[in-house]
Order: structure tokens, then C-alpha cells, then sequence
């Protein structure tokens, strides 16, 4: 009993940022949805290993891009229609949405691996080690691909358009 109510803790507190990470990685918000629903119930399948992690967020933003990477090699992924709201501004005024849209489009520049890097280091706010750790990939290929990735940003017209023209 008390691992269910541990686990609906940790979900109740993580879902929102796992949520807009999954978008910020590339799903729809409908996408975000699926995906982050079933890397929960992985992670319920194995809460044992969850909650003992040296790394937890690790872990689990690791289940998080296991679920999304499966879903983009799916046969069923390639037939749904492509995402043209990308390609269209977001028809609210708000400040808040207009930086939201400038970020999601800056991103969606980035390639797949610049991006996780970027979501998991700077959005998730995981370390250098737990990226690297979470991404099962070199402490140095983090710093790498970061340095690939802010200078790419840096220089996008999305963000110069909501940063007026400040790096």
C-alpha cells in the first residue's frame, strides 16, 4: 500500500513536466498524452527499480524516450498524417504562447539527439551526468551536443523574434 501511494506521489508531481517534455521532444500534445500514460505504467510495472534509482528523474525520462522512440519506429506512426500545427502560429496573443511557440519551433530544428539533450539538460533540468546517464550515453557527448545546440539556437530566427534579437 504504501508503494501505490509513493507512486501516485511521484506521478501527481512529475506527469506535468514529463507531459511537456514529450512535447518539447516532438509529440503532439495528443502524442505527449499516449506516451507519457504508457511510460507511467512501465514505470508501475517496475516501481521496485523506480524508487530505489540512483537516479530517478534518469530513469525515468530514459523510459520516457524509450516510449517515444519505439512509437516513431511504429508502423502506425508513419501512416498518421504528418504535424502541420507546427507549421501554423498559435492563433493566441499571449506573451506566454508566443514564447512557447518560439521555443517548440527552435527545438523542432534540432536533431533528434539535440534536442533530448536540451529538453533533458536545461527543460528537465537533470544534470550533465544524469543526461548522460538518462540518454546512455558519454558525460562528453552531452557537453557536445549542448555546445552543437546553443550555438544552433542562438543563431534561430524564432527565438531572436521572442528575444528581440538577444542571444
Amino acid at each position: 500500500m504504501q508503494h501505490e501511494r509513493e507512486y501516485a506521489a511521484f506521478v501527481a508531481e512529475r506527469w506535468p513536466t514529463l507531459l511537456r517534455s514529450a512535447v518539447f521532444l516532438g509529440a503532439t500534445p495528443d502524442e505527449a498524452e499516449d506516451l507519457v500514460q504508457v511510460t507511467l505504467v512501465l514505470c508501475y510495472r517496475k516501481w521496485h527499480l523506480v524508487r530505489t534509482a540512483e537516479n530517478r528523474d534518469g530513469y525515468v525520462y530514459r523510459m520516457l524516450l524509450n516510449v517515444l522512440r519505439s512509437d516513431r519506429r511504429s508502423a502506425w506512426h508513419r501512416i498518421r498524417s504528418p504535424r502541420e500545427a507546427t507549421d501554423q502560429p498559435v492563433a493566441d496573443t499571449t506573451e506566454a504562447t508566443e514564447i512557447a511557440d518560439a521555443v517548440h519551433r527552435a527545438l523542432a530544428t534540432l536533431s533528434k539527439e539535440q534536442r533530448e539533450v536540451v529538453v533533458l539538460r536545461y527543460f528537465v533540468q537533470l544534470s550533465e551526468a544524469q543526461t548522460a546517464a538518462a540518454l546512455g550515453i558519454p558525460a562528453g557527448t552531452v557537453k557536445s551536443r549542448l555546445a552543437r545546440s546553443l550555438a544552433q539556437l542562438s543563431a534561430n530566427d524564432h527565438l531572436a523574434d521572442v528575444t528581440g534579437g538577444r542571444s
